[in-house]
């Protein structure tokens, strides 16, 4: 019975030998619970997303095992890649615009896991056993349900890594072959690409906890000169942000006006574009308010993939870079990978 909590992943560096392969893809992680016409999608916390996504409970009902909990990923797809902005856009309080998404871009579930079929729970069945019943059960499965590429042959899983992050996936997960499935448990392995770039810090938030640094605020300059926002580093042991605030001191501006990102501090800015420090419906009311930096130093970070022009994920700190001029930041120095098209991914095998 729902709610049930996905199992996760740890990061390694490598992809191990001896196991099973699947691409890591980059939507939301959900488990479906199938009773007859009920349909119930729950999230890696537990909470329901049913709601949000009213054109995969109807596929859903019509193509899974009339009694079934599956795990798997709930992706959006345009222009043949992964697309987790207008994914995002789905967490929405308004029926009426969850509606009109849903027969915009409407959304795809990929089941890569087997949990339960008719009466018999498989939590206690070993990973290989269970992709099998997986395979079995969706045999005849048509889009925008799909089953998700397995393989064995650690050969290929390096060529999916290599090849698949140009469809917008963001690496590779492996599971012992043996893996009995427990929920919130971090039992599998994920490998993820990692690259670094040179960024400017232009400003910070303060951290929950008191008056220490929470975030850096990173920027990459683009063609035209422009200072744009493209993400955070926030991963600090407490002693590190502390110094931080110390270290940060010298830059700090009495106000905003005259910094790059001065139209932030202005609420009607963010009507019409996406900008940090407002409030989101994943922020609710955490506070996001940030404190600006004169744009003039220069820190290298690492992180997984862009999405769009922005970080995927929170980049991790590395190092200050004092040779590098901020001006010499921009996107040109990022690595593109080269495009892949998902229905390659995704095709019948």
């Amino acid at each position: 019975m729902p709610p049930v909590k996905p199992m996760l992943a740890k990061s390694v560096a490598r992809i191990p030998p001896g196991m099973q392969y699947e691409a890591k893809w980059d939507g939301f992680r959900a488990i479906v619970h199938r009773d007859g016409d009920e349909v119930v999608i729950g999230s890696r916390t537990g909470k329901p997303l049913t709601r949000y996504f009213p054109e995969l409970v109807t596929v859903l009902r019509a193509e899974l095992p009339e009694r079934c909990v599956v795990d798997g990923e709930i992706v959006i797809v345009h222009g043949n890649r992964l697309d987790f902005d207008r994914l995002t856009e789905r967490i929405h309080p308004a029926k009426s615009r969850v509606d009109m998404l849903a027969e915009r871009t409407p959304a795809s579930f990929v089941a890569f896991d087997l949990l339960a079929l008719g009466d018999a729970s498989l939590l206690d069945t070993p990973l290989a056993r269970r992709r099998e019943a997986l395979e079995a059960a969706l045999t005849a499965v048509r889009p925008p349900v799909h089953l998700a590429p397995a393989t064995t042959d650690v050969e290929l899983a390096g060529q999916w890594f290599d090849q698949y992050e140009g469809a917008g996936l963001d690496g590779v997960i492996a599971k012992p072959l043996d893996l009995l499935y427990r929920p919130d448990a971090r039992l599998m392995y994920k490998i993820k690409h990692e690259r670094t770039a040179d960024a400017v810090v232009a400003g910070y938030r303060l951290h929950k906890s008191g008056p220490v640094v929470g975030s850096l605020l990173l920027g990459l300059y683009d063609s035209e000169g422009a200072l744009q926002h493209v993400g955070v580093s926030a991963a600090f042991p407490m002693k590190r942000r502390a110094e931080l605030i110390e270290e940060l001191a010298p830059l700090r501006m009495e106000s905003a006006e005259g910094h790059p990102w001065a139209a932030w501090t202005d609420e009607s800015a963010h009507e019409s574009a996406r900008m940090p420090g407002a409030p989101s419906r994943w922020s609710g009311t955490k506070d996001l308010s940030w404190l600006p930096l004169r744009p003039e130093w220069v820190c290298e970070v690492a992180y997984d993939h862009m999405e769009g022009n922005r970080f995927r994920h929170t980049a991790r700190f590395r190092r200050w870079r004092p040779d590098r001029t901020p001006e010499s930041c921009t996107y040109a120095q990022l690595e593109e990978p080269v495009r892949y098209d998902l229905a390659e991914v995704l095709a019948p095998r």
